[in-house]
């Protein structure tokens, strides 16, 4: 008798869970729907691709934050080369900063063509 009671208060068990893990999840949808919408601007893009889409802000936000460290590691090796005062190894590790700098642009300057012609055919 010992086991058909633990047995079948396990099962009970399982049942009452499955039934409140289930109910907390429709409710859990149901809430996180409403908070979406709660939280919705009309200033908020609906589309994902396209002028005004989510991909079209981030590509232009990352582009902007590379251009402008860009620019900041192009300033930082010009003034480590004209601090430089002759050191071969100063001017070498300047000359360094300078061309990673403009490769790093070049390259976000590409990756950004890419995404705007890929999204041109997609769109």
């Amino acid at each position: 008798m010992n086991k058909i009671t633990k047995t079948a208060s396990k099962a009970i068990a399982g049942i009452a869970t499955f039934a409140t893990l289930s109910a907390g999840k429709a409710v859990m949808a149901l809430s996180v729907r409403d908070g979406i919408e709660a939280a919705k601007t009309d200033e908020m893009p609906t589309t994902l691709i396209g002028n005004g889409g989510v991909i079209n802000n981030v590509t232009n936000t990352i582009l902007y934050v590379l251009g402008i460290i860009s620019v900041i590691m192009l300033i930082v090796g010009g003034v480590k080369y004209a601090l430089s005062a002759g050191d071969a190894k100063a001017v070498t590790d300047a000359k360094n900063t300078i061309l990673y700098a403009l490769i790093g642009l070049v390259i976000a300057i590409l990756a950004y063509s890419i995404v705007s012609f890929v999204l041109g055919l997609v769109v």
